[in-house]
C-alpha cells in the first residue's frame, strides 16, 4: 500500500492546519503591550478675551445702504477687512501723493486701453494725479487706432487663419513712420506718436486719446517696446532700429523720472511682463544714481490675475528693499479702474 494510504489521518490533519492557523490569527486578540499618552487638557492655560489682539472688529464690519446713498457713502460703507482695507490704502496713498506733490506712476498694458478706461485716466491726468504714463507697445497701439479711426481689436483668430491679424495698412504704415521721424529728431517712442497725432486734423475721436491727453496736460508718456510682440512690426514700414532707440531713449526717461517716486505711488494695470520688468531696471539705475532712491512709496498692481513678476517686481521687491507698502487689488479693470477712480477723486 502506497503512503498516502497508510496514513489518511495525517492527510486530514495537513489539510486542516493553514485554515485553522488562519482563523487563529483573525481572533488574536489586540495587542495589550503598547502605551499610548495623552496630552492632559486640564493643564493648559487659557487667556482672556480682553487680552487678545483680533483682526477683525465689530467697527470694521460692512454698512447697508441708509438715507445717503451717495459713493463716498458707499466707499465708506467697505468692510476695513482684507482687500477692501488694501484698495482704501492705495487711494489714501495716491490722495496723499496729490496734495504732496508726488509722483504717481501707471504703468498700463493693452487690455486696458480696449475696454474703454481712457477716459479715466485722462481725468486723472487733467486733475493732476497721474504725474507719468509708461505702456507696452500694444496699449499705444489701441489708443492710437482709437484716435485715428473710432475702433481697435481685431479678431486675432479669424485673421490668423488667412494672415491678415494685424495687417491694417493704415495703423501700420502711420506708426512706423512716425517712430521713424522720432529716431531722426532724437524723441522717445511715446513722444513721437503723441507728436504725429497732435500734427492732424483729421483724428476721429482725438479726445479719447491718452496720447492726446499726456501731449496736452504735459505728463511724459514713454512706450516701452518689446520687438516682435506688436502688430506695426510685422509690417513691410516698420525699423527695428528706429524702434529699438525710440523704445531705449524713453527707458531712459523713465529711469531719470522716477526719483518723483520716493513718497508716491506707482500702479501696474493691466501689464504682466513688460512694465514689471522695465521698471524693476529703471528703478536699479534710479537707486543707483541717486544714493539708494526713491524707497519709501506705495505699489500696486490691478490685474484680473495673480500673476509673478508683478507680485516680484512691482509689489514686492521694490517695497521691501525700501521700507515702501505693497499691494496687489484682483479683478477686471473695467469695474476696479472706474473704481479706483471715483474713489481718488471723491477724497480730493
Amino acid at each position: 500500500m502506497s503512503e498516502q494510504q497508510q496514513d489518511p489521518q495525517r492527510r486530514e490533519a495537513d489539510a486542516r492546519r493553514p485554515r485553522e492557523e488562519g482563523q487563529a490569527q483573525r481572533e488574536a486578540p489586540f495587542p495589550q503591550d503598547q502605551t499610548h499618552r495623552e496630552a492632559d487638557l486640564s493643564k493648559v492655560r487659557t487667556v482672556p478675551v480682553a487680552s487678545r489682539a483680533n483682526k477683525v472688529d465689530a467697527r470694521d464690519f460692512a454698512k447697508p445702504p441708509a438715507v445717503d446713498v451717495s459713493f463716498t457713502a458707499f466707499l465708506n460703507s467697505l468692510p476695513h477687512i482684507l482687500e477692501a482695507r488694501s484698495f482704501s490704502a492705495v487711494v489714501d496713498a495716491i490722495v496723499n501723493a496729490k496734495r504732496n506733490g508726488r509722483g504717481v506712476f501707471c504703468f498700463l498694458g493693452g487690455h486696458v486701453v480696449k475696454t474703454g478706461l481712457a477716459p479715466l485716466f485722462i481725468e486723472l491726468m487733467q486733475r493732476g494725479v497721474i504725474t507719468h504714463l509708461s505702456s507696452n507697445g500694444s496699449a499705444v497701439i489701441h489708443d492710437y487706432e482709437m484716435a485715428r479711426w473710432g475702433g481697435t481689436s481685431e479678431d486675432v483668430e479669424a485673421g490668423l487663419t488667412d494672415g491678415s491679424f494685424g495687417m491694417a495698412s493704415e495703423t501700420g504704415a502711420e506708426m512706423n513712420r512716425a517712430i521713424r521721424e522720432g529716431a531722426q529728431n532724437n524723441l522717445g517712442l511715446g513722444e513721437s506718436l503723441m507728436h504725429a497725432l497732435a500734427r492732424r486734423s483729421d483724428n476721429a475721436y482725438p479726445d479719447l486719446s491718452l496720447l492726446l491727453a499726456a501731449h496736452r496736460y504735459n505728463v511724459p508718456f514713454t512706450v516701452h517696446a518689446a520687438l516682435g510682440a506688436e502688430i506695426i512690426h510685422q509690417h513691410p514700414d516698420a525699423d527695428g532700429g528706429a524702434i529699438g532707440q525710440t523704445s531705449f531713449t524713453d527707458f531712459k526717461r523713465l529711469a531719470a523720472r522716477l526719483p518723483d517716486l520716493e513718497g508716491g505711488v506707482v500702479l501696474n494695470i493691466g501689464s504682466a511682463v513688460i512694465m514689471p520688468e522695465v521698471f524693476l531696471k529703471a528703478l536699479t539705475i534710479s537707486r543707483n544714481l541717486n544714493n539708494g532712491h526713491p524707497r519709501e512709496f506705495t505699489a500696486a498692481d490691478f490685474d484680473m490675475l495673480r500673476q509673478y513678476r508683478p507680485r516680484m517686481n512691482v509689489v514686492e521687491r521694490p517695497t521691501r528693499t525700501g521700507g515702501g507698502r505693497g499691494y496687489q487689488i484682483t479683478g477686471h479693470h473695467e469695474i476696479m479702474i472706474p473704481l479706483l477712480t471715483w474713489s481718488v477723486l471723491s477724497r480730493l
